[in-house]
């Protein structure tokens, strides 16, 4: 069964452990929990959930406002999802184009990358503000340790960018 997800579907089923939800839920959801992590548009979501409902792993509640159909997990839906989860992550693809313009960086104009980069710095050190206060947010909620790890993770991935940042920087200094 596990077989039939893929990493958007089952992500889906995952958050839909949590309660029904329509399709706009679930991709605000996803957004605010794992947006700079986990990129996911409404026509995924909208196309996942349709296929987790013929699959029998969602049922389709009725309209809500605004035509909104709510989906909740299936018995199926949770056995498929936990067949999912034990299969592990598949091994991480990062694409980060920041990355890419470092490494052609010997064919930019250096007053061109240190722009590039300066602008990405101030990208990252406002994902950092961003994710300490969701923390703030999260903590004073009470949320689970696991969304809070997530936003921790993304505060220190975003605080060592900033640093990477400043040390490329620091090595184009003549």
């Amino acid at each position: 069964m596990s077989s039939e997800l893929n990493p958007t579907a089952a992500s889906l089923l995952g958050f839909l452990h949590d309660a029904p939800q329509s399709g706009w839920e679930l991709t605000a959801a996803v957004q605010a929990q794992l947006g700079g992590f986990w990129s996911i548009s409404r026509s995924q979501v909208h196309r996942e959930l349709r296929r987790l409902a013929e699959l029998g792993f969602a049922s389709e509640g009725t309209s809500g406002k605004r035509d909104a159909r709510p989906y909740e997990i299936t018995v199926a839906g949770r056995q498929a999802f936990a067949e999912w989860v034990a299969k592990g992550p598949d091994a991480a693809t990062v694409r980060l184009p920041l990355l890419l313009f470092v490494s052609l960086g010997r064919h930019i104009d250096p007053y061109v990358l240190t722009g590039i980069l300066n602008e990405q710095r101030q990208n990252q050190a406002a994902l950092v503000r961003e994710y300490k206060a969701a923390q703030r947010v999260m903590v004073s909620s009470c949320v689970d340790s696991f969304r809070l790890a997530t936003v921790e993770y993304g505060i220190t991935t975003a605080r060592a960018t900033v640093k990477w940042i400043d040390d490329v920087l620091a090595s184009m200094e003549p």
